[in-house]
């Protein structure tokens, strides 16, 4: 079977297909056509089985990549599925969302000359096989351990926990303040990266499994922290951060200059059929308008490429550094110049110009200095390279901050960072609270989604050790055994 591997000397890469620009400016589907099993099977065979597998160590996951792309190209598809689940809540999800060419892709040892293996392509293929086949399965325990735990927030982390404890037979309950399942993988994700279809799929399974969701549910208003650790024997916080950073400025407060959350939330909630005053009276309705995002990361992307879609007049990206520096995943950066977005590299705002609502946005050139603390390099402005940028919508997506935790939650005894982010043992991602975890982006800051189920999945194996251990230390008999 090994000579069907290191196949990249003879087989060149190949991607899925993309949909024709027009049409996919049109519409909210995923732009990638399916992959087919022997283009599937091609690209797999492209992996070099190196001795040391860079696209493992660079994936948050650590998933056995080298090993399901093997079992692929051999045509043994349910075990490869079987291999990348083990690591993996949700493999077709990250498939989808991953930016692999700043991850696995991105450090595949025959990258340079012969371009990486299509791992992001052939790990959707796997699991969306699995589905079609009815190989993937409720995660229903074995048996019930007659323990609950409750998990604060039904985002990628939250998910991820809930799905581990509950194969462990916990009675698992997730409260969520929303009223979809998924957090940023439903409201904030367009469904041209991540069709909503894929979230409601596991959010199906795992109710199958017995999984308890309480939407609509804020903890510190509807039930407060005290009652929800008197409910479970450990409770874990995942909500994520929400809170925008601002950008200042004369002119900043105008009408029209809008956070990106709420834009692309109101999108989503559209696609649900939902009632959006918001987006209905057009207050973050891109129709016909000239757009201005900025930002340079992942959310600055599904910002303009939904603004595309929404039949904007003009979308502009404005952004502080040049293309090399910038955090967003190059895919997109392609796919929404593709889709006609321009890009003002180097550049950065300094008003706001308007009467009763934003109409212009005055900026000036930049260019890159020496590295600063961060080791990036630093920008100073060029003087006199004032310009004005016409925009009837400005949007803001320069990031995510976590909000006053302690107060959010209603409990003053949660410490916090300096970073405002839940302070935790990061051995046992217990917070200052005992019985009460915590993971993803409000522990880390704002990150990747395959990082907040690499946390989640990590904090579930560490409550139920500290559950075992409690219950061992109550009952002598269960610590004899």
């Amino acid at each position: 079977m090994a000579s069907r591997m290191l196949q990249f000397v003879h087989v060149p890469q190949q991607r899925p297909e993309k949909r024709d620009v027009t049409a996919r400016r049109a519409d909210f589907r995923e732009i990638y056509t399916d992959s087919d099993a022997p283009l599937a099977r091609e690209q797999s065979s492209r992996c070099s089985q190196c001795g040391v597998p860079f696209c493992q160590v660079h994936c948050p996951l650590q998933n056995n990549i080298p090993d399901w792309l093997k079992l692929t190209a051999e045509g043994r598809l349910e075990e490869a599925y079987e291999v990348s689940s083990a690591t993996n809540t949700f493999p077709e999800i990250c498939g989808r969302i991953c930016p692999q060419d700043r991850l696995c892709e991105g450090n595949c040892v025959i990258e340079k000359g012969f371009e990486s293996v299509t791992i992001g392509a052939v790990e959707r293929f796997i699991t969306d096989t699995a589905f079609d086949r009815g190989w993937v399965r409720a995660p229903i325990p074995a048996s019930e351990n007659g323990l609950s735990v409750g998990i604060v927030g039904a985002g990628p982390g939250g998910l991820a926990a809930a799905e581990q404890l509950r194969r462990q037979g916990y009675a698992v309950h997730v409260y969520e303040r929303y009223d979809r399942v998924g957090g940023l993988m439903t409201y904030g994700i367009p469904g041209f990266k991540l069709e909503k279809r894929i979230v409601q799929r596991r959010h199906e399974l795992l109710e199958q499994a017995g999984i308890v969701f309480r939407l609509g549910t804020e903890i510190g208003r509807d039930i407060s922290m005290d009652e929800l650790r008197a409910r479970h024997e450990a409770v874990l916080l995942a909500t994520g951060v929400y809170k925008a950073r601002e950008l200042g400025g004369p002119g900043a407060g105008l009408p029209g200059i809008v956070k990106a959350l709420d834009y692309l939330t109101a999108s989503n909630r559209k696609g649900f059929g939902d009632e959006v005053p918001e987006f209905d009276s057009g207050v973050l309705d891109a129709a016909g308008r000239d757009v201005v995002v900025i930002g340079g990361g992942d959310t600055a992307m599904d910002c303009v490429r939904t603004a595309v879609r929404q039949g904007a007049h003009s979308v502009k990206c404005l952004y502080r550094r040049d293309r090399a520096n910038m955090p967003g995943s190059m895919r997109e950066v392609r796919n929404a110049e593709e889709e006609g977005v321009e890009f003002l590299w180097l550049s950065a705002p300094e008003a706001f110009l308007g009467d009763a609502a934003v109409s212009d946005v005055r900026a000036m050139r930049l260019r890159l200095g020496l590295p600063d603390a961060s080791g990036r390099q630093s920008v100073e402005p060029i003087e006199g390279s004032h310009f004005t940028v016409p925009a009837t919508l400005v949007i803001k997506a320069l990031g995510f901050d976590p909000e006053d935790l302690p107060a959010a939650f209603g409990e003053p005894a949660l410490a916090v960072t300096r970073w405002g982010t839940l302070k935790i043992d990061y051995r046992t991602f217990m917070t200052t609270l005992p019985g009460v975890f915590a993971a993803g982006d409000i522990v880390r800051g704002a990150s990747l989604v395959v990082w907040a189920i690499r946390d989640g999945r990590d904090a579930a194996a560490q409550m139920h050790a500290w559950i075992s251990e409690a219950a061992a230390q109550s009952s002598p008999q269960l610590a004899a055994d």
